[in-house]
């Protein structure tokens, strides 16, 4: 009977592994998508996947990473507000642990997405439209030039008001408007598609 129990919990252990190899390579390959390296997102998604803090050789040993990265990662976190230093009673070492809302992870990932990228692109942008001459020699390409970058400021100020119109939403877990916001989205696709079939079959009825 002890032997059983025994394969049976090792087995589950070796499930339990296996799923968080997975899910620590998942989160390592979506990391580019959401602005970070694959290090910073796989030691997130570790203190995400466990219940009890970490040090920075747990870390180290588990995702097998040199401790200058280790370090250097965890700061970012930290400085991302997706990590936190806790202490832990009868110990000197710092130890780690991550937010567990994933609402709240959401939120955090889209403000600072918008703070470290969109927002330097549009100054730089914004910088470049002031170095562009306004007569002269080449004032005619300056002028066209300007409106291709101006036409791009635009866009992201749209995403701007699109995060900001979103972020309420997220913070505040409203599952139901997010749907609805998403559904409404669909509709308007579909109302433009639906348009643009009956122009496409007006014109091969007119010819």
């Amino acid at each position: 009977m002890g032997y059983y129990c025994f394969r049976t919990m090792d087995t589950k252990q070796k499930a339990y592994q296996e799923a968080l190899d997975q899910f620590l390579l998942l989160w390592g390959e979506m990391g580019p998508a959401w602005g970070i390296n694959k290090t910073m997102a796989q030691i997130h998604a570790l203190l995400y996947a466990v219940d009890t803090p970490l040090d920075t050789d747990s870390i180290m040993e588990q995702l097998d990473v040199s401790r200058g990265n280790a370090n250097m990662n965890l700061r970012k976190l930290t400085e991302w507000n997706l990590v936190k230093k806790t202490q832990l009673e009868g110990s000197r070492k710092e130890y780690f642990t991550a937010e567990k809302d994933v609402w709240v992870i959401a939120s955090i990932i889209i403000q600072e997405r918008q703070y470290r990228e969109l927002m330097p692109v549009k100054q730089n942008l914004i910088e470049c439209l002031e170095l562009l001459p306004t007569d002269g020699e080449n004032a005619e390409e300056a002028i066209v030039f300007r409106e291709r970058i101006e036409d791009f400021v635009k866009v992201l100020d749209l995403f701007e008001e699109f995060s900001a119109a979103l972020l309420p939403y997220v913070e505040s877990k409203k599952l139901g408007s997010l749907k609805t916001l998403l559904s409404l989205a669909k509709a308007q696709e579909s109302i433009f598609e639906r348009i643009k079939g009956s122009i496409q079959a007006l014109k091969g009825d007119r010819s």
